[in-house]
């Protein structure tokens, strides 16, 4: 099934030439030469189409379904079993497999996410839809949506809270909900892409993929509601689902802002407040058939420093006015994982424990950089040069090692040997001026030191100004 999928649906382009030379159905040529119309189903199977959504699950990367097929394998079997798997969606005999169930930590520690790894062949189905999709439904969605949709950021989304406090907005509904992607109702989300998709043979493929079923520990289980997150459909879908609690609260003059099912409604007064979380809760209870969380869910003073978290941003307030900074949760998070990554006891070289730093900390700037952290972000750079001197004097190990390098870097032999020989702990050496004079700033940059607190300054310059 799956080289046939890649022979009619793929094409290489300069470096891949031969990856997927996608089919179309004689009816939709015809149709097309004559000018008319095309239904989504001919869309969606477009070579054009099934191309880009090849390759953009091949960038995903991702781990392989129940199948065991990684991207790479699901090309030749794409290219043999092309005409059998489209002709199957055509005539809607199609069957997709069920998804592996996964289960990762949450970023917080408050428990485990499930994630449903579709095979790669589905992946790339659903890809497909999702790509014919994102036109019909983006012009219906909300303002306040930020959420896995193009151009839209949780950067953007934290500065509109910011613009909202800024306008008097500084209080907070919260609202958590509890296993949102397993538990939307099959039948509502139906109904809702039936109001915009008129190609039956789409809604149907649609509703296979929701009831495809979970394999778990070797067992499939039927899935009578949610989308389990992993696939490409499931942050479309979801998008839709909740667009109607956006579009109820906007018909009531309410500011909300969200990212898929993390959600804050902005109000000016915390009576105004309170009186929202119970209306929420009633609208998302009764009208979408969600669980709000009772025990997560609360109303919060926007700026009030502990109170109020939002996609890994606090809000904060003084002289000059709101600012938006990291929460303090995330920076705990940050600097214990880069506390790991320089752990003395890798046996590593020093050069690669740097480049790990370096990709962990530019990735992590790469999201934070609306938040002001000019200061911590010094501090943590003069923390992160003290462990990385502790382990660089680490690896040198015997005294007399630690004696001919300190030499070699520039250190008089009268200071090299006493401290050489120290018994002093790792920590309190790396802090002492003889391995700040000889394993200098420059030296560490020489070897890989990556100057984080430059990068942040050029993100801020390059994004904030623009």
């Amino acid at each position: 099934m799956k080289a046939e999928y890649r022979k009619g649906c793929l094409q290489r382009d300069s470096v891949e030439r031969k990856e997927y030379a996608g089919v179309r159905s004689a009816g939709s040529r015809e149709r097309r030469e004559k000018g008319g119309a095309t239904d989504l189903l001919e869309q969606i199977l477009d070579r054009d189409n099934l191309n880009r959504a090849y390759k953009q699950v091949k960038r995903n990367h991702g781990a392989p379904g129940i199948d065991g097929m990684t991207v790479e394998e699901a090309l030749p079997w794409l290219q043999e079993h092309r005409d059998e798997l489209l002709q199957s969606i055509w005539e809607g005999r199609y069957k997709p497999s069920p998804v592996r169930r996964k289960e990762i930590p949450k970023p917080d520690g408050s428990g485990v996410r499930k994630l449903g790894i579709p095979t790669v062949v589905d992946r790339v189905i659903q890809q497909a839809i999702a790509q014919q999709m994102h036109p019909l439904f983006e012009p219906l969605f909300s303002e306040g949506s930020y959420g896995y949709r193009p151009g839209r950021s949780a950067q953007q989304a934290i500065r509109k809270v910011k613009e909202y406090a800024q306008q008097g907005y500084v209080h907070a509904v919260e609202i958590d909900l509890s296993k949102y992607f397993d538990t939307l109702n099959h039948e509502l989300l139906m109904n809702l892409l039936r109001r915009q998709i008129q190609d039956r043979r789409v809604t149907d493929l649609i509703k296979k993929y929701l009831k495809s079923g979970v394999m778990e520990n070797g067992v499939r289980r039927e899935t009578k509601e949610g989308s389990p997150q992993g696939g490409p459909l499931s942050p479309l879908l979801a998008n839709i689902y909740l667009n109607e609690f956006d579009q109820e609260m906007r018909s009531r003059g309410v500011n909300v802002i969200r990212y898929a099912d993390d959600i804050v409604v902005l109000v000016k007064s915390k009576r105004a407040a309170t009186r929202l979380l119970e209306s929420c809760g009633k609208y998302l209870e009764n009208q979408l058939r969600l669980q709000m969380n009772t025990g997560k869910s609360k109303v919060v003073s926007v700026v009030a420093r502990k109170h109020f978290k939002f996609l890994g941003f606090a809000l904060g307030k003084n002289g000059s006015g709101v600012y938006i900074r990291a929460h303090g949760q995330t920076l705990v998070k940050a600097k214990k994982r880069l506390k790991e990554l320089t752990s003395r006891s890798q046996g590593r070289n020093v050069r690669q424990i740097m480049e790990k730093v370096k990709v962990y900390i530019r990735g992590w700037i790469g999201y934070y950089y609306v938040a002001d952290m000019k200061r911590i972000l010094q501090s943590w750079s003069e923390w992160l040069r003290r462990r990385l001197r502790m382990y660089i004097w680490k690896q040198w190990k015997k005294p007399r090692t630690k004696v001919q390098n300190l030499r070699k870097l520039g250190i008089p032999e009268w200071q090299a040997y006493p401290w050489g020989n120290s018994r002093l702990g790792y920590w309190r050496i790396a802090g002492s001026p003889v391995l700040s004079r000889s394993i200098t700033n420059e030296k560490l940059v020489q070897v890989g030191y990556y100057d984080f607190p430059a990068q942040y300054e050029r993100l801020r310059k390059m994004h904030l100004s623009g």
